[in-house]
């Protein structure tokens, strides 16, 4: 009687065990969410045993994992066509795994130099008044170098003596054409100009005394004139600057000389305007290297109208450079994982499967990348933030383990993308310099059951002061030696804080 009780003990005991296993493994696949209904457990065909932390690492026979201390995971047939088909995940567990999407774009990059230069005069709105004749100033206007002048303005009178005899005799030949036509000539001669003359014949008197005017508004850079001076012929009474546009004299590595042009655009700004962005064009590429620093010398133009651009300002200028190349696919750079020999692309299907897609990217500005290889087509959906905790969940089914089969040392796309991804809650078992042995509690993000494993350490020493018993919250990154700790932090007896 007492041996018949124990049996159906024991059954019962059994019968309860296998229920509770069928509705774990019911959990995980549910979780995982396979393309392909599970077969029934006796009929499915297993492939392999695998350790959930390390999919790559396969073994012929279930046991214990070499790696940690947890039983080996079998991998079924109907299993297999997910690394073709993608990953499929609730959208629940979408949304708490903080998966950002964002849309393949077509578009030009905008490649720019950044350089830094200082404001100067245009060499091209340059006045030089002269004196065409000796005589004696008799009056110097109150002007000094550096000092605005208006187009017209008045400078310096000069008394030319040659000039009053000259006058006299034009005016007294006025009624002979052909003998006043010789003096007007002679008038001219002397450096009268024709205006001049012509302000004589109105006038009817001679006047020796000609005033010079400013040919152009801007700031005088040249002015030494005082009354009383003597004045020779050809000398150089006062020198103008313009100063409604200005040049940004500025020096790009010669390295940048290919995506630079004539006509290119720039963007400017001056530490004594913050806050300001001044558009300009390119005018000028000089054409002589500097051989000591391998820069080329940029002239931008500037317009100037208000006259708030001052020669001798610190100025960065943003050079673009023209570009007449065809539109190409255009990506958030932060969406490209970087693995090793591979640049891979995590693609939305509409129907909710996540998808890794092999691209080259062919340059960077801003926050995008250009992209011309690949099965990425414009307005196709990609994954651009929470991509390792798809990995990690793709990790188990195989997804992107084939894509890492050969890269020998190359890192996985979460160490990558993310050195610090993944925080656990443990309690210390023990320590030592580089290492330390953890009871964590389940890992979601990772699908890690509660285990007792080593950790590495990030550097030595890391874990001095931790004692076993104490519990913590541990930030640890995943490599390809294994999970890296990186961070430790005590945590009150009673729970996380």
């Amino acid at each position: 009687m007492t041996g018949n009780r124990l049996t159906l003990r024991s059954a019962l005991f059994f019968a309860f065990i296998t229920l509770a296993a069928g509705l774990f493994l019911g959990w995980r696949l549910g979780a995982s969410g396979p393309a392909v209904q599970a077969a029934p457990e006796s009929a499915r065909k297993i492939l392999y045993w695998y350790d959930p932390m390390k999919p790559d690492a396969h073994f012929e026979r279930p046991g214990k994992s070499p790696f940690m201390d947890m039983e080996l995971l079998p991998r079924y047939a109907d299993e297999t066509s997910t690394a073709d088909t993608g990953l499929g995940l609730a959208p629940a567990f979408t949304q708490n795994l903080g998966v950002r999407l964002g849309t393949v774009e077509k578009g030009r990059l905008d490649r720019a130099t950044e350089v830094s230069g200082s404001v100067a005069f245009d060499e091209h709105a340059i006045s030089v008044v002269q004196a065409r004749t000796g005589g004696i100033v008799e009056r110097a206007y109150p002007l000094a170098v550096g000092d605005r002048v208006r187009a017209g303005a008045a400078l310096v009178d000069v008394r030319v003596p040659e000039w009053f005899a000259a006058q006299s005799e034009y005016l007294a030949l006025r009624d002979e054409p052909r003998l006043a036509a010789a003096a007007r000539e002679r008038l001219l001669q002397l450096g009268m100009s024709t205006a001049q003359v012509d302000a004589l014949e109105r006038r009817g008197k001679p006047d020796a005394i000609v005033t010079f005017h400013a040919p152009r508004a801007g700031m005088l850079s040249e002015f030494d004139l005082r009354q009383g001076m003597t004045v020779m012929p050809g000398q150089t009474l006062a020198r103008i600057n313009g100063i409604g546009r200005v040049w940004i004299e500025a020096q790009a590595p010669e390295t940048e000389m290919s995506r630079l042009a004539i006509g290119g655009k720039a963007t400017v700004r001056l530490t004594a305007l913050p806050g300001q962005a001044l558009e300009g064009k390119i005018a000028a590429l000089i054409p002589e290297l500097k051989r000591e620093t391998r820069t080329l010398r940029v002239r931008v133009e500037l317009s100037n109208p208000d006259g708030i651009l001052k020669p001798g300002m610190l100025a960065f200028i943003r050079l673009r450079d023209v570009n007449d190349e065809p539109a190409s696919l255009l990506v958030p750079t932060e969406a490209v994982l970087a693995t090793g020999k591979h640049h891979i692309i995590i693609a939305a299907s509409p129907d909710g499967r996540f998808v890794p897609v092999e691209v080259a990217p062919v340059g960077e500005a801003g926050d995008r990348t250009e992209i011309r290889a690949g099965d990425l087509q414009e307005g196709d959906r990609i994954v651009v933030s929470g991509q390792f905790m798809i990995d990690s969940e793709a990790s188990l089914r195989g997804v992107l383990a084939r894509m890492r089969a050969d890269e020998g040392d190359g890192p996985p796309v979460a160490a990558h993308v993310h050195a610090n991804a993944h925080t656990g809650i443990g309690v210390v078992e023990s320590t030592a310099d580089d290492e330390i042995v953890l009871a964590h509690d389940p890992i979601p993000e990772l699908s890690w059951p509660a285990m007792t494993m080593p950790f590495a350490l990030s550097k030595p020493g890391l874990a001095k002061g931790f004692a076993p018993g104490q519990k913590v919250r541990f930030h640890f990154a995943e490599t390809k030696e294994g999970p890296v700790i990186e961070r430790l932090e005590a945590l009150p007896p009673g729970g996380a804080s």
